[in-house]
């Protein structure tokens, strides 16, 4: 198979009007009223302004001040719609967890496939229960999806197989859904950031290293390495 020299083509650069453009679609697929709120809040912003420019007697000095104003609240309101678009698209069903994930800033390790599931039947999937598993500066985060009785048998599980390859890191117990013991997908990652740091960031990878050694739904115990038997304290994360 024949390979492509790197040096010898050059990288494309990204245009940024065709990224707005293709996510300005993407929203709009998912939320119709979007065009009419960005002509709103751009409108609005310039407005504003224009009203300062007469009221100072510099209407078009003002105007001008305005406009990239006025495109920057349009841009964070297509922001702001699209993940509210986004999540109401996922929201009920599974793997909602993940989508939430995915919006977290950096400094969190995450999985990108659940560490736990439970089906009921193989043709039930959009009802499994589901355990997904986040690790960042406030220790392991085991976010729980699907019928509550079931995902919190799974996240028993998971508490017990983490705490033994990693005692003494707090383990934080969340639910997502709709129901009263959970928390909706898009809020999530604000819960999750405002949890308190507890771990430093070289203690992190030694956490995330131990919890790679934890056999998942496709993943064997590695060779070498008894998770039962692994045990870690303070120092041990530290390298000390």
């Amino acid at each position: 198979m024949a390979t492509k020299d790197a040096s010898a083509t050059k990288p494309k650069r990204n245009n940024p009007f065709k990224q707005i453009a293709a996510v300005y679609r993407a929203v709009r697929s998912m939320d119709s009223s979007i065009t009419w709120w960005l002509l709103g809040v751009f409108l609005g912003i310039v407005a504003i302004f224009v009203l300062i420019g007469f009221l100072v007697g510099h209407p078009i000095y003002f105007t001008f001040i305005g406009i990239p104003f006025g495109l920057l609240a349009a841009m964070l309101t297509l922001s702001r719609r699209g993940e509210r678009a986004a999540f109401g698209a996922m929201a009920g069903k599974a793997g909602q967890s993940v989508g939430a994930l995915s919006m977290l800033r950096r400094g969190w390790y995450y999985d990108q496939e659940p560490v736990a599931a439970d089906v009921a039947r193989p043709q039930e999937v959009h009802n499994a229960a589901m355990i997904f598993r986040a690790l960042g500066r406030p220790g392991v985060v085991l976010i729980g999806e699907g019928p509550l009785p079931r995902a919190k048998k799974l996240m028993e599980r998971e508490v017990k197989k983490v705490a033994r390859v990693a005692p003494g890191v707090p383990i934080h117990q969340l639910y997502v859904g709709d129901g009263t013991e959970q928390i909706a997908a898009r809020k999530l990652p604000r819960h999750m950031a405002k949890l308190k740091k507890m771990l430093t960031k070289e203690e992190m990878s030694a956490v995330n290293k131990r919890l790679k050694s934890i056999p998942g739904i496709r993943q064997g115990i590695p060779a070498g390495i008894d998770p039962n038997k692994a045990r870690m304290d303070r120092r041990q994360l530290r390298g000390r």
